[in-house]
């Protein structure tokens, strides 16, 4: 079977492009990424107030929020893009904080959903297996075991989103991103695409529901075509990279420098994703140990969070801003509580490793897992919660 980083070195030898071109490529979809969120909120506000007060009245419920988000991910594959049409919402002013909140949680847990399917690849070679499926699903239970914690102590104080709403404002006021009401040049230049289809569709009469369903779907096919290519393209330009730097952390003892590198490694390919896959194979070949690889995983969580944050640049809205610091502090304040004190650091770790060895034995153990509870748990938490 090729292993990742015979895959990363094929990719690149056969890559025609030198890294500059493809970090400049990676700069312009990033605009184009700005400018899809900026689409987004565009065509909630064409809709008028109506539509955007009934679009989430249903989901009142802050657990129906979380399934939700988690549900949300599942189905596109990516929180970057669950996250990021959050923040779009949030900023257009369609979607409360207090809704939102949950929602970001439960896109964490979606997210995981990625790396467990990653570890299916080793089904048939049962002790990789056991060790793959393990790797996979301590990032599955550190997500959920975050949100057990962390949702009913914000629903009860909503520390994270003082800390996150002040955190906002310190940053308006220092002017630094140009987050709020007014235009600055990040703006002005992400509403000009904008502007110009907006123009467009004056140009041919089309009433406020058609425009806003356009400005809807060219946002939100925007943002896919952008998240996609920008992962893809810094894949290659850090091909190779990401397994020699985990090695090199590893050899020196992991704990917060692995935290570090994989927080550097996500922001990089803009993908948690792709960071915890790779540490699958290794966990299942026995080169990266359980314990070791567990806080590279953390640190992953802690580096998905920029999307949201670059995403907070297109919105009008200091809510925008808000959200994104949210997402990054419940992450941030997650990976230091269950890091820090060992006992709460083992309860993932002890977690999936009993699933593992159930699943070792029994496969259609995997099956339920997978499918109930990334697609069917959710979908019952919704109607039921709603």
């Amino acid at each position: 079977m090729e292993t990742v980083a015979s895959r990363e070195q094929r990719e690149e030898s056969a890559d025609r492009f030198p890294t500059w071109v493809r970090v400049l490529f990676v700069v312009g979809l990033l605009y184009a990424f700005l400018v899809g969120i900026k689409a987004l909120e565009t065509g909630i506000k064409a809709f008028g107030s109506d539509f955007t007060d009934g679009l989430f009245e249903t989901v009142a419920n802050p657990i129906a929020g979380v399934f939700v988000g988690t549900l949300a991910t599942v189905l596109v594959q990516s929180s970057s893009v669950t996250t990021a049409t959050i923040v779009g919402l949030v900023g257009a002013g369609s979607l409360s904080l207090e809704l939102a909140v949950p929602m970001i949680m439960g896109a964490n847990v979606g997210t995981t959903v990625t790396n467990t399917l990653a570890s299916l690849g080793f089904l048939r070679r049962t002790k990789e297996f056991r060790l793959a499926f393990a790797g996979a699903t301590m990032h599955d239970f550190f997500n959920v075991c975050n949100v057990a914690v962390m949702l009913p102590l914000e629903l009860a104080t909503g520390f994270l989103t003082k800390i996150s709403e002040w955190m906002a404002e310190w940053l308006t006021d220092l002017g630094m991103g140009g987050f709020g009401e007014g235009d600055t040049p990040i703006k002005s230049a992400v509403k000009a695409p904008v502007k110009v289809v907006d123009g467009l569709l004056d140009g041919v009469g089309a009433n406020d529901n058609l425009a806003g369903i356009v400005m809807l779907v060219f946002g939100m096919a925007t943002i896919f075509f952008a998240l996609a290519f920008v992962t893809k393209n810094m894949r290659l330009v850090m091909a190779g990279r990401i397994e020699r730097s985990i090695n090199a952390v590893l050899m020196k003892g992991g704990g917060l420098s692995a935290i570090l590198i994989g927080t550097v490694m996500t922001v990089l390919v803009q993908s948690s994703s792709i960071t915890t896959s790779v540490l699958v194979p290794m966990i299942a070949a026995g080169v990266v140990t359980l314990r070791s690889a567990f806080p590279i995983t953390l640190g992953a969580n802690i580096g998905t969070t920029i999307t949201a944050l670059l995403a907070s640049l297109a919105t009008d809205h200091p809510a925008g801003l808000v959200i994104g610091l949210h997402h990054f502090l419940f992450n941030a304040v997650g990976v230091a509580f269950w890091y820090s004190i060992p006992a709460l650091r083992n309860i993932p770790l002890n977690l999936a490793q009993r699933l593992a060895t159930y699943a070792e034995v029994r496969k259609s153990i995997v099956i339920v897992y997978v499918v109930g509870g990334f697609i069917i748990l959710p979908i019952i938490g919704v109607l039921i919660l709603q």
